[in-house]
């Protein structure tokens, strides 16, 4: 996976183009737009954005990214985010564009065991979005846990649980006919630091009129779920 610390890939890969497409000279100038923001948005130090191949038959246009985080040399979670666009527009997105969100992380198992984490896990994402100012609508997703036990010639591996998230959306532009990009890639991230155990981002959100702000205020709101315990134990641990 290619990509640098602080959020920002190191260059434009992960595009594809379907059986709509007319190859890279012909992408839409607001597909160009809407990969260019994704990729001059910078996300918390934890976070590590690279590229990966994009989807060819999900829509005309795609683009795709991966990330990871990490911590104290440690890696702690790791997704996928894609950006679809189809020039005609999709009757299930209710719009053009639709972000599609994979996000996986260990857990320890007291966390894993939790009743409630399917619920919380899904309202990480849509509190991160709530947070950055997102607007968008057609939510629709899974929360997923997973125990591992390992044998044979994995058998020293200690056992295992993680939660698996996945997502989609559909961005929503604001009054000014912006989509807020950059805001829906950093709400993800957050929520990719929320699986991680790590607490929530002490940066104020950008101010008004920034790349991907939300249009008003500067700060974002206090979350109303009460998240789960913090990670004690790096990635792997029982």
């Amino acid at each position: 996976m290619a990509g640098v610390n602080g959020g920002k890939p190191r260059h434009e890969g992960g595009s594809a183009f379907g059986d709509g497409g007319t190859g890279e000279q012909g992408v839409p100038e607001a597909f160009r737009a809407a990969v260019a923001e994704l990729l001059g948005t910078r996300l918390r130090p934890e976070l590590t954005l690279g590229e990966t191949p994009a989807p060819r038959r999900l829509a005309p246009y795609a683009h795709a990214l991966t990330a990871t985080v990490e911590a104290d040399g440690e890696e702690l979670a790791d997704g996928r985010l894609v950006l679809l666009y189809d020039p005609s527009g999709h009757e299930a997105w209710q719009g053009e564009f639709r972000l599609v969100s994979l996000t996986q992380a260990e857990l320890e198992r007291e966390i894993a065991d939790d009743p409630l984490l399917a619920e919380v896990g899904w309202s990480w994402l849509t509190d991160a979005l709530e947070q950055f100012g997102c607007s968008y609508t057609e939510p629709s997703g899974t929360v997923s846990r997973a125990y591992s036990q390992y044998f044979g010639g994995m058998a020293d591996r200690p056992s295992s649980t993680e939660i698996e998230i996945r997502a989609s959306w559909t961005p929503v532009a604001r009054g000014d006919g912006g989509l807020n990009l950059g805001a829906h890639l950093r709400a993800w991230g957050e929520l990719l630091c929320q699986c991680a155990g790590l607490p929530p981002s002490p940066l104020p959100l950008p101010a008004p009129g920034a790349l991907g702000a939300p249009s008003t205020g500067v700060t974002a709101p206090v979350s109303s779920v009460v998240p789960m315990p913090t990670r004690r134990q790096p990635r792997g641990g029982a």
